[in-house]
């Protein structure tokens, strides 16, 4: 089990404590003070380890089955005897242009709080750490734990929203530069750019309303006066959300400018082939009448004949081109 719990401690007035090796028994005395929570952290366990967790905690099957299979959306699920929340952290690579997502399931109930972590995303020591600075916080019990998980995840939303909103200005000069790029590698680019701002999406949306039960209704296991704190976070999310739909607009207005200016390359290109084809098609005409080698022909037999057939071909040529010139053909 050391493997795969991460942390485990007795927060008692917002201290941390030493308590008995066994989390069973600082289960027992959590609760046995009264003003005290066990917090267990664990990674990615399987499920014969989590069965000793959800036999101690009395966890829900259900939500345990969630916490093991991971691959959940965001939500908030209420059972009899704990509080099951879903969260997806996102993490940005800036040199692969990917976003990925871990999983992060919050366990509360009577005086303890699990917390199980799948993937790389938003490891919690950072959060715990933030947390035993601010024992007036950590007073408020799990319900504080909550609300720091979620206001971490939250604000990393808008961090990477940042992150991507900046690699969104370098395409979009990409996209309208004056001399033009590589068209296939601008579309993939943007195609797959929609991919990342999807993934991104399926991570903030469906956590609208789990942070609106909280901070608007009221939960079991949650504290009542710390509504106006997962309000704080509602709004972060909600900016969050604009983000990411504002991301998602910008790159389908990209694509369709990018696939417009391919469109006009492309009519700029076959007028410029129809305008050399038309000048090539009059000498090959004329050249073509008198390849006939008919016998009645009156210019045959006049020394001037040829000359001024070459004359003709190249004053309708210039004709032409400076026709098209003139309508920017060419």
């Amino acid at each position: 089990m050391r493997r795969v719990i991460v942390d485990c401690a007795i927060y008692r007035d917002g201290r941390r404590t030493e308590g008995p090796g066994d989390f069973s028994d600082a289960l027992d005395q959590a609760r046995a003070s009264g003003d005290a929570f066990l917090w267990v952290g664990m990674y990615e366990p399987t499920e014969k380890e989590f069965d000793h967790v959800r036999e101690e905690f009395g966890l829900h099957a259900l939500a345990v089955e969630d916490a093991l299979t991971a691959h959940q959306r965001p939500k908030l699920e209420v059972y009899d005897d704990s509080l099951f929340v879903v969260l997806k952290p996102v993490l940005y690579d800036d040199d692969t242009d990917t976003v990925t997502t871990g999983e992060l399931m919050v366990f509360i109930g009577d005086s303890f709080v699990v917390t199980v972590r799948h993937g790389e995303g938003a490891p919690l020591a950072a959060v715990r750490r933030r947390l035993e600075d601010e024992p007036d916080v950590l007073r408020h019990g799990p319900t504080a734990v909550l609300y720091a998980v979620s206001d971490a995840v939250v604000d990393h939303y808008i961090e990477v929203a940042s992150e991507l909103q900046s690699d969104l200005e370098e395409l979009e000069a990409e996209v309208f530069a004056p001399n033009g790029s590589d068209t296939k590698n601008t579309a993939a680019r943007i195609y797959g750019f929609k991919r990342q701002v999807l993934e991104f999406r399926r991570a903030t949306s469906p956590l609208l309303q789990p942070m609106d039960r909280l901070a608007f209704g009221s939960v079991p296991f949650v504290h009542q006066h710390s509504q106006p704190f997962f309000r704080d976070v509602a709004d972060h999310l909600a900016k969050a959300n604009e983000y990411v739909e504002g991301l998602d607009r910008l790159l389908s207005d990209a694509l369709a400018a990018h696939l417009a200016q391919m469109g006009v390359r492309q009519n700029d290109d076959m007028r410029k082939i129809s305008a050399w084809a038309a000048m090539a098609a009059v000498p090959t005409m004329l050249a073509g009448i008198y390849g006939m080698n008919f016998e009645h022909m009156w210019e045959l037999r006049q020394p001037w004949g040829y000359p001024a057939l070459l004359v003709l071909m190249a004053g309708v040529c210039l004709s032409l081109h400076r026709l098209f010139k003139r309508r920017g053909w060419l």
